[in-house]
């Protein structure tokens, strides 16, 4: 039987040798074997388990042919927790995580006065976002919309494996909460901001949801879609936060400066310093 260290290694050749993230393999595997990272190391002598060595192989072979390690997985983690994704949600990504990051220190230089605070999540997906600050933030009241019915069930899942109370409503970005009279102190979404056109990796383009991933001509379709109506929802005082396109700064200034004129904003960096989050506030002064 080959060892636990001879399938690592022959899988990183493997994958080597098509172009492929050689990291793959010890994710996958610990994955399987159901331990951390860290405890991979401690059993890399031990003889590889016949039915998980299937398993493994597999499971490389569908990534090879292109599915995204996360769909074979059916998990990934986002802010120290585990999420379900399949094909009918878009995968977390670290930016995103960032996103979440900021809106908590929002929640804490504006609202630390409050001990109930509003906030929704358009386009919720997985549910990542809105189970994430439920979970790091005990006093929001948490909507989550999505125009996919399947993607709500995919995020009611994540909801209840989390232990995170959110109500969940169908319906197309603020619709839902326009007709049921909700009013937010904070706005939170990461609509699709991929232009049409642009060319993407074939990996997201052809397994991800196409809905989750593409903005119209220019990517800003539904931002505008959303501040022609968000005025309905909003408190007197409310901060609405958007994850954006690296590349749309200046598009997204002159959107903003034209649906708010009287709001300050600001497009803050990632970690990476690309212009990635925006932040919008409504009769607040910005810290």
């Amino acid at each position: 039987m080959m060892t636990v260290r001879e399938l690592i290694r022959q899988t990183e050749k493997q994958l080597e040798e098509q172009g492929k993230d050689i990291q793959v393999a010890k994710v996958w595997f610990y994955h399987l074997a159901n331990k951390e990272p860290h405890e991979l190391y401690l059993m890399m002598d031990e003889e590889v388990d016949e039915v998980v060595l299937t398993s493994f192989q597999d499971g490389i072979n569908e990534y090879l042919k292109g599915r995204p390690i996360q769909y074979i997985k059916g998990v990934e983690n986002f802010f120290g927790r585990d999420f379900i994704v399949n094909q009918d949600v878009l995968i977390p990504r670290y930016e995103t995580e960032e996103l979440v990051e900021h809106i908590l220190y929002a929640i804490d230089d504006y609202f630390e006065d409050l001990d109930h605070i509003n906030l929704c999540d358009v386009g919720t997906g997985s549910g990542a976002i809105a189970v994430s600050l439920k979970c790091e933030e005990p006093r929001l009241k948490v909507w989550a919309t999505d125009i996919s019915h399947k993607a709500l069930e995919t995020a009611k899942k994540n909801a209840e494996h989390n232990g995170a109370k959110i109500t969940f409503m169908q319906g197309d970005m603020v619709q839902p909460l326009i007709d049921a009279g909700i009013k937010v102190d904070i706005f939170v979404s990461n609509p699709p901001y991929i232009p049409s056109q642009q060319e993407i990796e074939s990996v997201v383009k052809d397994h991800e949801p196409h809905v989750a991933l593409f903005g119209g001509q220019d990517g800003l379709y539904f931002y505008r879609q959303i501040f022609n109506s968000v005025e309905a929802i909003l408190k007197d005082k409310a901060v609405l936060a958007f994850e954006m396109g690296y590349d749309q700064k200046e598009d997204m200034e002159k959107e903003v400066k034209h649906y708010f004129p009287d709001y300050p904003f600001e497009i803050l960096k990632d970690i990476n310093g690309k212009d990635r989050m925006l932040f919008i506030y409504k009769n607040i002064s910005k810290k």
